[in-house]
């Protein structure tokens, strides 16, 4: 399949950057470029677009704003200067945000999660595994947290608390079924109402809980047969014998 895309920035170097980097992707195929939301509009209601790489702050109509008027929105990929908008951005479903400068290696890994499959590297280029990450808004920030980082998720009210490595957690005003739905099914699980945890920091587990090293989550009644189910796939410790 070959993906139609709409580049919509008012900067003219993005816009001609990424048209070249697009057009180096077999998978892509650039229909348009536009300097302004409002330009894109009358291409949208002729062409057949699969894919948006879209700035944020242009004038007129943000890119938000924009995206909030189509009923029937394409993939988006988001590309701005401002990280603040990060959190906003992937409440719209975006599929990546992109911070200006934004490098080829990070372009290429936001198009692999829209076409879903390996995009080979531009000779010459040293490619590297990068981290998954979340941008989320707490005390006032804008704070970028690694998923790696993640050792469980406390559901409080009407917040949550992240827990690392760090000894404080990472309050967010978010719901827990919101986040979960953020987070990638296979490194992370639902196991109460109030909790998510990482998969791979459980070291063992029973019919009534999990444990994370010395940490131990409840593990509710509602999640038990999905949490077997998803045990049987990973490699988790039995503390005692279990019904499976």
């Amino acid at each position: 399949m070959r993906w139609r895309c709409l580049i919509i920035d008012d900067d003219p170097i993005i816009l001609k950057t990424i048209k070249k980097w697009s057009s180096m992707v077999e998978q892509l195929e650039v229909v348009a470029v536009c300097n302004s939301a409002l330009q894109s509009m009358e291409i949208m209601k002729t062409e057949r677009i699969d894919l948006l790489f879209l700035d944020i702050e242009m004038p007129e109509l943000s890119g938000i704003s924009f995206l909030r008027t189509l009923q029937n929105p394409p993939k988006v990929i988001f590309i701005t200067a401002y990280a603040e908008f990060a959190a906003e951005a992937f409440d719209l479903n975006a599929v990546d945000f992109l911070l200006k400068p934004v490098s080829l290696e990070r372009f290429l890994k936001a198009v692999n999660k829209v076409i879903g499959t390996g995009i080979a590297p531009v000779e010459g280029l040293n490619m590297h595994v990068e981290r998954e990450w979340l941008y989320l808004k707490a005390n006032r920030k804008t704070v970028k947290i690694f998923l790696d980082e993640i050792v469980y998720v406390e559901s409080a009210k009407d917040y949550i608390k992240i827990y690392t490595q760090l000894d404080t957690p990472l309050v967010v005003k978010y719901s827990l079924t919101a986040f979960a739905a953020k987070l990638p099914h296979k490194l992370f699980a639902r196991v109460h109402r109030s909790f998510i945890v990482a998969i791979n920091r459980i070291t063992a587990f029973t019919n009534y809980d999990v444990e994370l090293g010395k940490i131990e989550i409840p593990l509710g009644r509602h999640y038990l047969g999905q949490w077997k189910s998803l045990s049987k796939t990973n490699k988790v410790l039995v503390k005692h014998p279990i019904l499976l």
